[in-house]
């Protein structure tokens, strides 16, 4: 099974630009009900990122941050780990694994096609056991 055939698709992910506060993005999380939001490339030619609530844990709560000061570009994973839609799934596992993360982006051609999640996965196994 390829990645393209259990990853959620882009049209479905919540993006911000580089430059929204952490405020905004726990607002957005929030609002959407996510744990994690992709940061938007801040040239054609630059790198997604991912926010995610460790992120904002180790920024705000274990360092002191202000969320209204630091923008998400601060504290965001950029780049993001990320894998091709046409990866078998248990080579992203492996990768999730041996990185001790959570999510994985879906990018191809420096475009971004959607975003790979241990839930996803654990999703396909538990269809497979029924």
């Amino acid at each position: 099974m390829l990645v393209e055939d259990i990853m959620t698709q882009k049209d479905k992910l919540i993006t911000l630009p580089q430059v929204a506060t952490i405020r905004e993005a726990l607002i957005k999380m929030k609002s959407e009900n996510v744990k994690s939001i992709i940061i938007e490339k801040s040239q054609i030619n630059g790198a997604y990122g991912l926010i995610t609530y460790k992120n904002i844990l180790q920024s705000i709560v274990a360092e002191d941050g202000d969320i209204d000061l630091l923008n998400i570009y601060d504290i965001a994973n950029i780049p993001a780990l990320s894998v091709s839609r046409k990866l078998d799934i248990k080579y992203a596992s492996k990768m999730m694994i041996q990185n001790s993360i959570k999510r994985l982006l879906v990018v191809d051609n420096n475009e971004l096609y959607g975003i790979l999640t241990m839930s996803d996965i654990i999703d396909v196994l538990m269809e497979e056991i029924k």
